[in-house]
Formats: structure tokens, sequence, C-alpha cells
């Protein structure tokens, strides 16, 4: 009788061993439960596709979304060529009408030398300011502000005070800078002659002569590409440029340029209809890039969830902790990615169609997000092309190398930049390539690739033999340092982790404790196994609940 009541209740309900076992084949049923998710999460669109029936949307989605985006921006590169041409055609019909005796490609020298070409060349500027509109070809004009118009500026620069006396190797120079300027009317235009009384030129203490005057035009091409014109705003500014005062004054030119709305335009001949239609196609591609990042955000939710289900697991049930390698696995850097480049392709979406209607005249910024985001939706197709054994061992090959690349890099950075520093303050005063930071650093990667050796060691001046003696060193020895040992100590670490993925392919062994837990699971795609709708609890409150059952249990039998 004492045997029989330990095996049963009083009330006749199973033993205490058989409830233990009911409870393991519960916990059991969980843990198979959350292989699957897992399993499902990292399957490809065509295996969750047999898996549960459900059509890959996403993969379908992201490939009409890099058709449709391809084509706004091949569309918006041709409208944004014609504003950049514009700017340069006009900035090189400016050198031609306001600079005197102005070649093509000689900007670098265009230079004077003596006081008299000064005057002459700056009451060339005033003189052809005047005549604008008789002489100029294009749709240029003065800028208004109301009725009146906006006249030229001609300032100088100079030092305060100063007595200079080079032969006698003495000087006294008062720092401060002082500025003149006088305005010059387009509708009364004076020579420098007449302007002399009021102005002349300070040589001696001279820094610089700036003219600068404002030119409007429009850009009619566009009307072709049933686009509306822009109307611009250029603001010229002619420099005679003396801060050296080595008896050389170099003249240059530039331009700023404000693109803005024409206030009245009145097109005809073409019908508005096509505005209308790129303003809808914009308009879809936000709508499929908004449906792109809900999908990928709900994506990632879901890792973000399956990750913290195994996390929970593994601390319950086998006392470890799960390291950051594994759970990033569940952070798909690839939904980042398409995230990131929805989020872009929508802004520059919007600014596309404020510049098109209009509103707003920003082409650069646009042009960046843009460009930026369908470099992103590009990139993101590798995504698909890993699921492919041939093409996925790269892709795995990329992510296994990225860390090890980082730390490569900068160590290797180090070794560069000390370089570019040397090379600037050494060998900038003896060699056009070494002036700045920015040129010496372009130099040298040149170099690293082979690019333009001989005429840079060519090119070193030999002015100073231990400068010349110094350049053939720094040379050599950068060249056979990045060429032959840190390129070559770089492509044995890629190529090492290409045969370590490959072996770890070819053996199938999994690597990772994720990767021992996910082998497991046998069950295949079209096993019919995943279409079943789970009707458990949420696997947190399982594996959470289960080790303070068990200590209960353990404490009702003592």
């Amino acid at each position: 009788m004492e045997e029989s009541s330990d095996s049963y209740s009083v009330h006749g309900h199973p033993s205490w061993l058989e409830h233990q076992q009911q409870q393991h084949q519960e916990d059991l049923d969980n843990v198979e439960s959350l292989r699957r998710k897992i399993k499902y999460y990292f399957m490809n669109p065509c295996e969750k596709y047999h898996a549960r029936g459900r059509k890959p949307w996403k993969l379908i989605l992201q490939i009409i979304k890099i058709a449709i985006i391809t084509v706004q921006l091949v569309s918006f590169g041709l409208s944004n060529q014609m504003v950049v041409t514009f700017k340069e055609e006009n900035l090189m019909t400016f050198k031609h009408l306001f600079l005197k005796d102005y070649v093509d490609g000689r900007m670098a020298t265009y230079a004077l030398y003596r006081q008299a070409d000064v005057y002459d060349h700056i009451d060339y500027v005033i003189e052809q300011y005047g005549l604008l509109r008789n002489i100029t070809v294009g749709n240029h004009a003065y800028e208004k502000e109301g009725v009146i118009y906006t006249p030229m500026s001609l300032c100088q620069e100079y030092y305060r005070n100063g007595t200079i006396y080079p032969g006698n190797e003495t000087f006294e120079i008062d720092a401060q800078v002082e500025t003149d300027c006088l305005e010059i009317s387009p509708m009364y235009p004076q020579s420098l002659q007449e302007l002399l009384p009021n102005f002349e030129l300070h040589f001696k203490r001279l820094l610089s002569v700036k003219i600068v005057f404002v030119l409007k035009a429009i850009n009619l091409q566009t009307v072709r590409h049933r686009e509306l014109p822009d109307c611009y705003d250029f603001t010229v500014m002619i420099t005679f440029n003396n801060l050296a005062h080595s008896g050389r004054i170099k003249v240059d030119l530039e331009n700023d340029v404000e693109i803005n709305e024409c206030r009245d335009w009145k097109v005809t001949g073409v019908s508005a209809r096509n505005i209308y239609f790129t303003l809808l196609f914009d308009c879809l591609i936000i709508i499929t890039c908004i449906t792109s990042l809900t999908l990928c955000t709900r994506s990632v939710l879901n890792g973000i969830r399956l990750q913290f289900e195994y996390t929970v697991y593994c601390r319950n049930c086998s006392g470890k902790e799960v390291p950051w390698s594994e759970k990033l696995e569940f952070l798909s850097g690839w939904y980042i990615l398409i995230i990131v480049s929805d989020t872009l392709t929508i802004i520059g979406s919007i600014l596309k169609i404020e510049i098109q209607t209009k509103a707003l005249t920003s082409y650069d910024v646009c042009s960046i997000f843009l460009g930026i985001g369908t470099m992103l939706v590009w990139i993101g197709v590798i995504r698909y092309m890993g699921y492919f054994k041939k093409y996925n061992i790269l892709i795995l090959t990329l992510r296994a190398a990225f860390p090890n690349v980082i730390r490569f890099i900068c160590c290797a950075g180090i070794i560069y930049l000390s370089y570019c520093l040397c090379g600037w303050i050494v060998l900038g005063p003896y060699h056009e390539k070494f002036r700045t930071l920015n040129t010496v650093s372009e130099c040298l990667f040149s170099l690293i690739n082979g690019d333009d050796m001989y005429p840079t060691f060519k090119n070193m001046q030999q002015k100073s033999s231990l400068v010349w003696v110094f350049s053939r060193v720094y040379l050599y020895t950068f060249v056979s340092l990045f060429i032959y040992m840190i390129l070559s100590l770089f492509i044995t670490l890629i190529t090492n982790t290409y045969d370590t993925i490959k072996q770890q392919q070819q053996s199938g062994a999994p690597t990772s404790e994720l990767q021992r837990f996910l082998s497991m699971c046998n069950d295949l795609p079209n096993s019919g196994v995943y279409r079943l709708e789970e009707k458990r609890s949420c696997f947190f409150n399982c594996c959470a609940n289960r080790c303070r059952g068990h200590e209960e249990r353990l404490t009702s039998v003592a």
C-alpha cells in the first residue's frame, strides 16, 4: 500500500515522475520551437517560401526599388549635369569677358608684373562691365535692387603705414590692414583715369585688389528636357593678389552661384504633363522606400527578439552568456544598410520634388542623398548574391576579415601619416606635389599603386644636395615599405581568411555555439513543420520559469 501511494496521488492524478516527464517533454518542444524559429530567420527567401509558403515580398520589393531608384538617379544626374555645365561655362565666359588677353588653361600663370599693367587690367574690367549688354552673347544682365542697379565694388587692402627700404635692409610696417572701396554704377561707368584722383594703389603696402559685382542669367536649356528654367545670381570676384610682395601679382576670377526661382515665367509649346509624371514617379519611389523601410525594420526587431530569447535560453539552461559575436548574428547588417539607404533616398526624393517645384535649389545636397542612397541599394544586392555558395564565400571572407583589416589599416595609417608629415615639411618647398598635406597624401597614395613614380623622382629640384639625397632615401624607403611589405601583408591577411572560410565550408562543421544549436534542427524547409501555427506562450516565460519550477519540485520532494 505504501508503494502504491508513492506512485499515485489520492485523487488519481499522475505521479510526480510522470509530471516530471511531461514537463521535460514540454521543455524539449520549446527548445525545438526556438531552433525552428531561429533557423527560419536565417533562411534565404526561397527557403522561407518553401517553409511557410510566404512569397518573398522583400526580395521582390528590393528588385523593383533598385530599378526605379536607378532611373530616378539617371534622370536627376542629367538634370544636375545641365546645372553644372551652365555654371562652368559661365565661369569661362566671365574669364574671357573681364580678364584682358586671357587664354584658356593659363589661369595658373596669369599674373602681372608692372604697375601700368595693373591699372590697365582694372580699367579693362570696368570698361567691359559697362559694355556688358552690348558685348555678351549670353542672356546676362545687371542685378537690380528695386529700380536701382547694384554697383560694382572696387576695393584695395593695404597695410596702414609703412616705409620700406630694401637697399638699406630696413623697413617699418604698421600691420593693421585698411580697406578703401569705390562703387561704380553700371549705367554710368567711369574709366580708372577718371577715378584716379579718388583712387590710387599703394603698391609698396598693397595686399590685394578685389573687384566684386553681381550678374544675373537664366538657364534656358532645361526647357528642352521638360523642366522649368532656373534663375542664377553670379557673384563675380576678381582678385589681384599681392600678399607675397614678390613683384608678381597673381590674378584670379571666381564666382559664387546662387540659384533662385524665377519670379514670373511662362512656357508655351510644352505640356506640363511630363512634370507631373516626374513628381508622381518620385512619390512612387518614396512610397516604395517607406514600405521597404517598414519591412526591414520589422525584420530587425524580429532578430532582436530572437536574440533575446536565445540569450535567455543559454543563461537559464546552460548557465552560459552568449558572446557579442553571436548576438550580432541576429542583427543583420544588410537590413541596417537597406534602412539607411531607404532613409537617404526618401530625403533625397523629397528634396528632388522641392527642386522640381522650384521651392528649393540645393542640387548638391540632393545629389549627396540620392547618390549615397543608390550606392547602398546596389551594395545591398550582394546580400542576395550570397545565397549562392560560389558567391557566398566572397561575402563571408569580407565579413570575417573586416575586423582584422580595420586593425591593420589603423597601424599602416600611422606609418602613412608619418611619411605625409615628413614629406610635407621637408620636400614641400622643393616639389609641387608636397606643397600641402592633401597633395602629399595623394602623391604617396599614387606611389603605392605604382602611378606617377618617374615624374615624382624627376621633378625634385636639386637646389639643395642634402634635400635631394633625403628625397631619394624618403621615396625609396616609402615605396619599398608599402609595396613590398605592407601590401603583401594585407594580401596575406585576406588570403588566410579566405582559406579558413573555404576549409570551414568544405568540412561543414559548425564553428560557433549558435551554429551547433541550429545544426541539431533537422527539419527541412519543405517538411511542413514550419507551417504549423504555434499556440504556445512566449518562450522567454517558459525558460524563465523552468529553473524556478525545477527548484520548487526538488524542494517538495525533499
